[in-house]
């Protein structure tokens, strides 16, 4: 494994030149569904094979970054604006994560209503194909989206997007560090990621959270409450060493929850 110091000054550097990211980034959406595709079942691999054969792929990490990618593409415009809003969900702010629709989800217009909308449709073998596939692509990446914290944190500060902070002495924004910047000090591709982390054994998922009865909002409550904790907005704005150390355990621990989650959401919505 590459020591932390010298893999986080490459992460840096990659940093200077990167395009902004989104959600986890492609690397972290990549890692979420490998590690979901390593524990579906056989009913599940075998149905995902074939609604994405006309993908010319079966492997969930092919799909994992479409909902973002079609935002920059022409003919897929109509279909981002309707979604674009469904790729996170801002609770009020300060130590309120409960999860109230009418207030943090006007119009299911956000990440929690997506998943459970889009499972419905995946799930649903009266419906086209292309509509079941769409709905698996948003879902395989709504699930990432959902876990990485400031996709559910605060509307005041737009989930950390306007939040400046420096890293390695440039300027960018406490969101595009949770997307990316973290996670690249690693310096591992998504393969090498996954298996590490799928090395590590199964992952304690939390306990539910009463009195709710819905399992995409617990896992947005579970995120807001991460950004909540002391430490998360870094001091003085400012993301050194020590902050990668403290927080990137975290960030691996929500890619290992989405990825079990992930799987879990499907292997129920395609072996009914």
């Amino acid at each position: 494994m590459i020591p932390l110091r010298r893999s986080l000054a490459i992460a840096l550097a990659m940093l200077a030149v990167a395009p902004l990211a989104q959600a986890w980034g492609p690397l972290g959406h990549r890692v979420v569904a490998e590690l979901a595709q390593r524990h579906l079942s056989p009913a599940a691999e075998a149905e995902i094979e074939r609604l994405l054969a006309p993908e010319h792929t079966g492997r969930l990490a092919d799909v994992a970054n479409w909902a973002d990618q079609i935002q920059d593409d022409p003919a897929q415009a109509a279909l981002w604006q309707q979604t674009r809003s469904q790729h996170y969900v801002n609770f009020r702010g300060g130590s309120d994560c409960d999860y109230m629709p009418p207030r943090d989800c006007r119009d299911d217009r956000c990440v929690v209503a997506a998943l459970r909308h889009y499972t419905d449709v995946l799930g649903d073998r009266s419906q086209p194909d292309a509509a079941r596939r769409e709905a698996l692509k948003f879902v395989v990446h709504f699930a990432g989206d959902i876990h990485q914290p400031l996709h559910a944190g605060y509307r005041d500060d737009k989930g950390g997007n306007t939040y400046q902070v420096q890293f390695a002495g440039k300027g960018s924004n406490l969101h595009k560090v949770w997307d990316s910047g973290l996670l690249n000090t690693r310096g591992l591709d998504w393969q090498a990621y996954a298996r590490q982390l799928d090395a590590a054994g199964p992952v304690d998922l939390p306990a539910p959270i009463a009195p709710l009865d819905n399992p995409y909002a617990q896992w947005a409550e579970e995120s807001c409450r991460f950004t909540g904790a002391a430490g998360f907005y870094p001091d003085g704005h400012k993301i050194d060493q020590a902050y990668v150390v403290a927080e990137l355990p975290l960030a691996e621990q929500r890619l290992r929850e989405a990825g079990r989650r992930l799987a879990e959401v499907l292997n129920l919505a395609l072996t009914r």
